[in-house]
């Protein structure tokens, strides 16, 4: 049996995928699994799984329709027995891909928004979205159409190759970080495709809770973010009069080795909210316009920091950009959200794990 798992969406979506990828190895020991991304930082997080057997990486977007195609005739020749569309791929241009590699059997979910128009038709077998389930969950469920049913769900996936590991060490070393320091990580940023820019906690609210949990508990803030999140990360830092300590790294795998020494992450919902979690980390998520229900920190200690403004959560999985209906407060729900709120929570979490 040969699979081609299509996780072509982001680094989250692709964590929130190797719990199935832990089933079918154990459900599927002989069957030959492929992966094929077109982010860079998933195609890293896929090249260190141990359940993956072969991993492919294209840039649809920046190499344009002429050299995709060629690359999907190449990867046809794979001849796949069944192709899988990572939850959630609800776009036109992913399920294209998956028609074009020509798999005899693509399994997906059809969706409760834009359904038709994003082609959900093209596959095989179909399971239909359920959006009052973690995404975790929705994957799994896919899993029905190979006869694979399970109620021990694995944890996320994440292995950390040693030389990371040892880069950690050396940059812990040289900051002069404490086994016994409150060493706290805080993420600012988010994706800003479709808009998601506006599903961020203000970088002053993260500079000015940082700033209280250093005065009042000597804590050691580590500021975490994507290389095109430099600026803001100086932004939050001066927030704490620059008591911070900014992470600068060149690869995705040294943050989430240096992330280990952290004892809590508070971070909008993205992908380092999900690597924490798959950490053990305890998290403290704030959500505004996204949902909760569908991307929790899973299998972890966390808190949800939450407005209860009536219209929330707003998002959902389409191509469709993130909108606000608000006119007169716009994204009310995460610019309201106030930083005595998001401290409560953060010290909760901490009482509960005896860090006070």
């Amino acid at each position: 049996m040969k699979i081609l798992i299509l996780s072509l969406a982001g680094i989250g979506d692709s964590l929130m995928f190797t719990p199935v990828l832990k089933v079918l190895r154990r459900k599927m020991p002989d069957a030959e699994i492929h992966v094929l991304t077109m982010i860079s930082g998933a195609n890293e997080l896929y090249l260190y799984n141990k359940d993956v057997d072969k991993n492919f990486y294209f840039d649809f977007l920046k190499e344009g329709v002429f050299k995709s195609l060629i690359f999907l005739y190449k990867m046809r020749k794979e001849r796949y027995d069944i192709s899988i569309n990572v939850y959630p791929m609800n776009r036109f241009e992913y399920n294209m891909v998956s028609f074009l590699i020509g798999a005899k059997r693509s399994f997906a979910h059809t969706y409760n928004h834009q359904n038709i128009r994003n082609l959900n038709f093209l596959h095989t077998k179909k399971i239909r979205e359920d959006d009052s389930l973690h995404n975790v969950f929705e994957n799994l469920r896919i899993l029905k159409f190979l006869g694979i049913e399970t109620d021990d769900i694995p944890s996320y996936s994440i292995t950390i190759p040693e030389e990371f590991l040892s880069f950690a060490e050396e940059w812990i070393s040289d900051k002069d970080l404490k086994e016994n320091d409150l060493i706290v990580g805080l993420h600012a940023g988010s994706s800003i495709m479709k808009n998601h820019i506006n599903k961020r906690w203000s970088p002053e609210n993260f500079g000015c809770l940082g700033k209280i949990l250093i005065d009042k508990y000597n804590a050691k803030i580590l500021l975490f973010g994507g290389t095109e999140e430099k600026e803001l990360r100086k932004n939050v830092n001066s927030f704490m009069d620059d008591r911070g300590i900014i992470v600068e790294t060149d690869r995705l795998f040294k943050s989430i080795a240096i992330m280990k020494c952290c004892k809590l992450f508070v971070s909008n919902d993205t992908a380092l909210m999900h690597i924490a979690s798959a950490l053990k980390l305890n998290v403290v998520s704030i959500y505004g316009p996204t949902s909760e229900i569908y991307a929790y920190p899973w299998e972890t200690n966390h808190k949800i920091v939450k407005s209860n403004i009536s219209c929330r959560p707003c998002f959902y999985y389409s191509p469709k950009h993130l909108t606000c209906h608000l006119k007169d407060n716009q994204f009310a729900c995460i610019r309201e959200l106030g930083v005595d709120y998001a401290l409560e929570r953060t010290e909760e979490l901490m009482k509960e794990n005896g860090e006070l």
